[in-house]
């Protein structure tokens, strides 16, 4: 059967899926004319025996089929049934993950944000290595913002596999670091693969209309001896290699061919259209499960919509190579809050390091101050010095910032974003024109419709609020992740802050995101209000008293660095 017809008030509708041979047949009937809107041709039942005609030689039928749904039975979650060495326990849904990997070990981690995909690729190779399959080396290929989460969840949250972080001073001896034992993964930003990988690039030349030559991965020269060296590859936010016009997806396809253990990561692996996840089935190779390239587009990118047998295509992903769950399927494994830190690269590192050294400097008349008078004024001037280094980090980080969560948002979530400076939270507003905003500028009737578009809002992705102005008495349980820029000396403004998700109506866990400045005062901070955070309900006082115990507790800190 080609297509149907039906009869709608004085017109006969026509239609079917783009067919040329088709299309010049209803051609031939008479007062035919194309609906745009309705996609479908229309002929006036004056015409109704041309009509009759065409549907009997084409074999269409008058009125929309019935058509039997196929039921595609999914098959349940592997169960794990070995024991990986970690740091800490993984969820059992995680678990569960881990096992799926292990049985088809070129997959794709679709688990939604927040679910621990990390986790799950790294006890994965753990777990390979343990049933005596070489799994490492690895290649950790990453955003450029997540480069140092990698290596931490690697060496120090949950193994003790010896990560390092490419760079140029190592950028032709890295593969000496394997063979001298002083590394087990490497980790790379999508942006400097050419830089590590690639010999050289065909020069772009011409045809015949003066069009530039596309290069295929046949044109690229790898460095094979360098990419021969890994036994599994991760590529992290995936979608990224969405299309295989770029040069990114080659380079990542180049680099993952011939690997037995590759694993892509991505909450958001299609982000439009079926056709997204080609080049991430070429890299894992699993493209011939699907019928291939073509069968892949002729099966499942067809119609209108370019979308066509999605739940035969759900069904064949699951079964061969690709998980997800959200948050309301695990939510029974899941804690009321999680909390992450994102380490940031700060982009002004030179004025960071000069404004470090000015407090040092304080720092030493402070410590050889006898007068009283004098050391609080030092005091006063330290606790200044301090602020400043928080600003300089939090005007780093942003480019850092934005790349998370352009990433972030692209899965379609919510996110609450929580900054101090006026001057930051103003960037953002900038970077998101769409986004809310709450800061203490605005009055009580602002801050409610910033907070209704919010919560009732489906396309008012982005809420930007002032730690003190928005972190007490809104509720936003329209997101379940909340992510800080800044900040306080507090714990309980933090704590706060965090509840703003974290309320009466919100049925999920509350991811909670701090980015911190790498090898700036946000590290500090952050341990020290988190090793106070289980102590504060036990301290009597103000809380200018908790302030000024982490303050205290921070000055000691940078006082070890001068001694």
């Amino acid at each position: 059967m080609s297509g149907y017809i039906e009869q709608q008030g004085n017109y006969f509708k026509i239609y079917f899926q783009y067919n040329a041979r088709i299309v010049d047949r209803v051609k031939e009937i008479p007062g035919r004319r194309f609906n745009p809107l309705g996609k479908c041709w229309e002929v006036h039942i004056e015409n109704r025996i041309a009509v009759e005609r065409f549907a009997h030689a084409n074999k269409f039928t008058f009125g929309k089929p019935q058509e039997v749904e196929q039921v595609f039975e999914i098959p349940p979650m592997p169960d794990l049934d070995m024991d990986i060495p970690l740091k800490m326990e993984m969820f059992p849904y995680q678990k569960q993950g881990v096992a799926y990997n292990l049985q088809k070990r070129r997959t794709i981690l679709g688990d939604k944000p927040g679910l621990g995909k990390t986790v799950q690729a790294i006890a994965t190779l753990i777990g390979l290595e343990q049933q005596g399959i070489a799994a490492f080396p690895t290649l950790v290929i990453c955003p450029s913002a997540l480069k140092e989460n990698w290596r931490r969840e690697w060496s120090v949250k949950w193994s003790n596999k010896k990560a390092m972080v490419l760079e140029d001073k190592i950028r032709t001896t890295f593969p000496r670091y394997w063979e001298y034992g002083m590394a087990d993964v490497f980790i790379v930003n999508f942006e400097s693969l050419k830089k590590y990988f690639v010999k050289s690039l065909p020069k772009r030349e011409a045809d015949e209309n003066g069009r530039k030559k596309r290069i295929t991965i046949k044109d690229i020269v790898f460095l094979a001896e360098k990419i021969g060296m890994f036994k599994s590859v991760i590529v992290d936010e995936s979608h990224r290699c969405k299309s295989f016009a770029t040069l990114t997806t080659k380079f990542v396809k180049g680099i993952c061919t011939g690997k037995d253990n590759i694993l892509l990561c991505t909450g958001t692996p299609v982000m439009n259209k079926p056709v997204e996840l080609v080049p991430q089935l070429g890299i894992i190779d699993q493209l011939g499960a699907f019928g291939g390239y073509k069968g892949f587009i002729n099966r499942y990118c067809a119609g209108m919509n370019n979308a066509s047998n999605l739940k035969e295509l759900n069904y064949k992903l699951r079964l061969n190579c690709f998980y997800q769950r959200d948050k309301s399927e695990v939510l029974k494994d899941l804690p009321p809050k999680i909390r992450q830190i994102v380490y940031c690269d700060i982009t002004n590192r030179k004025e960071y390091d000069d404004a470090e050294a000015d407090l040092m400097k304080y720092l030493r008349q402070y410590q050889n101050a006898d007068d009283e008078k004098v050391e609080r004024a030092l005091r006063g001037e330290i606790m200044v010095k301090m602020g400043i280094l928080k600003n300089i980090a939090a005007r780093g980080k942003m480019e850092a910032i934005f790349e998370y969560i352009d990433d972030l948002m692209a899965s379609g979530e919510k996110l609450i974003l929580f900054g101090y400076l006026k001057e930051i939270i103003q960037a953002i507003k900038q970077h998101y024109p769409d986004c809310v905003t709450v800061t203490g500028d605005d009055n009580e009737k602002q801050k409610q419709a910033a907070v209704d578009k919010f919560q009732n809002d489906d396309n008012c992705k982005l809420f930007v609020g002032n730690i003190i102005a928005a972190g007490v008495g809104l509720t936003l349980t329209a997101a379940s992740r909340v992510a800080f820029i800044e900040q306080w000396w507090n714990p309980a403004i933090h704590d706060q802050a965090e509840d703003r998700a974290h309320r009466i109506g919100q049925k999920d866990s509350v991811s909670c995101i701090y980015f911190l400045g790498k090898d700036t005062i946000d590290e500090k901070v952050y341990d020290i209000i988190d090793k106070k955070r289980g102590m504060v309900a036990a301290v009597t006082g103000s809380a200018e008293a908790v302030e000024e115990s982490v303050i205290s507790d921070l000055i000691n800190l940078f006082n070890q660095k001068v001694a």
